[in-house]
């Protein structure tokens, strides 16, 4: 019996001929097709900048470098998420300050952000996670009258919707991945997006070591780039995207109002499916609508323990996985956490992650069913 995986991208002859093409073009660093990228990237979410980088970690990074935080200032971030939203705040020299979520949509809330803020807080990072989009608008009321930041961590978001734009599309800055497990992949890299002229600018030198010139537009200059002699004012990192990942990125751009429709009509199946364990899925809210990038689904009260589940599913042949992960149960930042976090454990602790992707069938997704309702007896 073949196994049913968790994920698997959508990806093709269209993508692979895109990458060769950049391969032959000799133009395989981060070029032509990089900007390509960015434009239509800004022009799908209906932003004015658009930065690509190699990672969405590096563009919680330069995020974090854009917003202003160093040593000494405080970020509030959810535990529920991947660590890389952390650990960004912990690169530039900050404390990550760990809020409660929504145990319906794993989201931060006004209410939860509320209690941790203190005159040492420079921003908070809200994650739209799973795909979920959080209530931006609610948390930037709440901060902003007080000079806080904040930094949407969309990682998951590529496709969602917030009050009818894109999800992220409002945000001062926010910050996309492309990593394999998201809707739309490059196989590894990331977008940072924002509203600002000058902190785009900036965000680019930074990313390209700080340089005043790009090494693209030296190389396309005439001349051969003589005449464009570059400066670095300030300590930059290599977080470029290359034009082989752009390639794949654009023809994803374009498949991703497919790829939306698909996960959103198999999660309705899902929730049809499960019956009386739908009350366990992730939950949509009023404010906009998911992508779906993850389905994960609460285990009820009095099933077994999560790891006899999984176990029960992969020895039927589904391959699902642990809810998201809670980064104040690790152990770079065990115990560190101010307050009690009920809700982040609980989804942690007792969440599986169902398999959803574009060609998942439905005679695979009745057989998830049938054997996730097997496995918990």
């Amino acid at each position: 019996m073949q196994t049913i995986p968790v994920m698997i991208p959508w990806l093709g002859e269209e993508e692979a001929a895109a990458a060769a093409e950049a391969v032959r073009s000799g133009w395989v660093a981060q070029g032509p097709r990089v900007a390509e990228f960015e434009r239509a990237f800004a022009e799908h979410l209906g932003v004015p900048h658009a930065v690509a980088v190699s990672s969405c970690t590096t563009a919680l990074h330069l995020a974090m470098v854009g917003a202003g935080v160093g040593p000494g200032d405080e970020v509030v971030v959810p535990s529920l998420s991947f660590i890389a939203t952390a650990n960004a705040v912990t690169y530039v020299g900050g404390t990550p300050v760990f809020a409660d979520v929504d145990a319906a949509t794993g989201n931060l809330t006004p209410e939860t952000v509320a209690p941790l803020l203190t005159e040492r807080t420079r921003a908070v990072v809200v994650v739209d996670q799973g795909g979920v989009p959080v209530d931006l608008d609610a948390i930037r009321a709440l901060v902003e009258p007080r000079g806080i930041t904040v930094v949407e961590d969309a990682a998951c978001a590529a496709g969602s919707t917030y009050r009818g734009r894109p999800a992220g599309a409002t945000a001062e800055i926010a910050a996309y991945s492309f990593h394999p497990r998201k809707l739309l992949t490059t196989g590894e890299g990331g977008m940072v997006t924002c509203q600002d002229g000058e902190l785009a600018a900036r965000l680019r030198r930074l990313r390209e070591h700080g340089m005043s010139v790009s090494a693209a537009d030296r190389h396309a200059s005439a001349g051969g780039g003589a005449s464009l002699v570059e400066t670095y004012d300030e300590i930059g990192f290599n977080h470029r995207m290359t034009d082989i990942q752009a390639a794949v990125g654009l023809v994803q751009l374009g498949k991703l109002p497919a790829m939306v429709a698909r996960r959103r009509e198999l999660a309705a199946r899902y929730r049809e499916l499960l019956g009386d364990l739908a009350s366990g899925l992730v939950a949509e809210p009023e404010h906009g609508t998911g992508n779906f990038q993850s389905c994960w689904l609460l285990l009820p009260e009095g099933a077994p323990e999560r790891t006899e589940v999984l176990a029960g599913l992969a020895q039927r042949g589904v391959s699902a996985r642990r809810g998201i992960m809670a980064a104040h149960l690790e152990l770079p930042y065990k115990g560190s956490a101010r307050v009690p976090l009920p809700a982040t454990e609980l989804l942690t602790e007792r969440s599986l992650v169902l398999p959803l992707y574009h060609s998942l069938t439905e005679e695979q997704q009745d057989r998830v069913v049938r054997a996730l309702r097997e496995s918990l007896g």
